[in-house]
């Protein structure tokens, strides 16, 4: 049985996410192939071939991919899966993979499973329902069975040692039905959020955007990347490439500092699997600190610019 990875890049390298896709797809068993769509994607691919317990890459560079359009690259995907017969197709969890997935399936006639977090067998998956308070166990009787990964319940595969061969595939008509247009990318020289080893987040309890600089002020120092909750993100406090949590990004650094966060359920579904969760609120009754592994009950006000100085 072969497995179909779709790797999710910028024509130079390969999203950490698809490291994650991988190791879910090693732990379903079977040969894993990657397939990398795009124009310019041959260093991509060459990145793919390296990942450990990958056996081939597909390189699709066409123009049509130049953007990775979802309506473009779903019917290339099922074309792939009817040529080669791959019993599953795993993609990561993220707004790209999230984008093409449901539209793989749709194709297929086949019903998706989203968001996995464990693989139980083959065909039996594990998943958070109810904003992660419970685990949903899914069995699919489909004979293709397209799943997308959330990164931060599996280990990365190693991004070297493997030896894959790089094959060549013929792209599909492009759909016609979506263009590219522009992109307005937010730069930052923090790291990226999804892959930061240390994240800190603001909340309500910010009060303004204008406080946030406190907490980019200690992110500088540790080298950390910026989150907030939904609540202030709402508020306009912040870009909604900020919030962390049910309906925003899905983290699992090693140290998780939450400031002015009440710890709603919708928030900590995207937060409670950090390795070390600090807690700032002067609210003792908030609910944030029942994840939390530290916890301290003061004017953050008064905490944050502390820290930022011991720092």
């Amino acid at each position: 049985m072969s497995i179909l990875v779709i790797a999710e890049h910028d024509d130079a390298s390969l999203k950490p996410a698809t490291l994650n896709a991988v190791a879910a797809a090693a732990k379903v068993g079977g040969d894993i192939h990657v397939l990398v769509a795009g124009l310019d994607a041959q260093p991509a691919a060459q990145a793919a071939a390296k990942v450990a317990g990958v056996s081939k890459v597909l390189l699709a560079a066409d123009a049509a991919y130049a953007h990775q359009l979802p309506e473009d690259v779903a019917p290339l995907v099922v074309s792939l899966v009817k040529a080669v017969g791959y019993g599953h197709v795993l993609a990561p969890a993220t707004s790209a993979g999230k984008n093409v997935a449901p539209r793989v399936a749709a194709l297929l006639d086949v019903q998706a499973v989203s968001d996995i977090t464990g693989v139980v067998s083959a065909d039996t998956f594990e998943r958070p329902i109810y904003a992660g308070s419970a685990i949903a166990t899914v069995h699919s009787a489909d004979a293709v069975k397209v799943v997308t990964v959330r990164a931060t319940a599996f280990e990365a595969a190693a991004g070297e040692g493997g030896s894959a061969t790089v094959e060549s595939v013929a792209g599909v008509d492009a759909s016609g039905l979506s263009s590219f247009v522009s992109a307005e990318l937010a730069k930052s020289e923090r790291p990226e959020l999804t892959s930061a080893r240390i994240v800190i987040s603001g909340g309500r309890g910010m009060q303004s955007g204008d406080n946030f600089h406190l907490l980019e002020a200690v992110a500088d120092k540790l080298g950390a990347a910026v989150g907030a909750s939904r609540a202030a993100v709402d508020a306009g406090f912040v870009p909604n490439d900020y919030q962390v949590g049910q309906t925003g990004k899905i983290v699992a650094p090693d140290l998780y500092i939450a400031v002015g966060i009440s710890g709603a359920i919708q928030h900590l579904a995207g937060m409670k699997d950090s390795k070390v969760i600090v807690a700032i609120n002067k609210d003792e009754e908030a609910p944030i600190f029942q994840v939390a592994d530290y916890g301290l009950v003061t004017d953050l006000f008064e905490a944050v610019p502390a820290l930022a100085s011991a720092l």
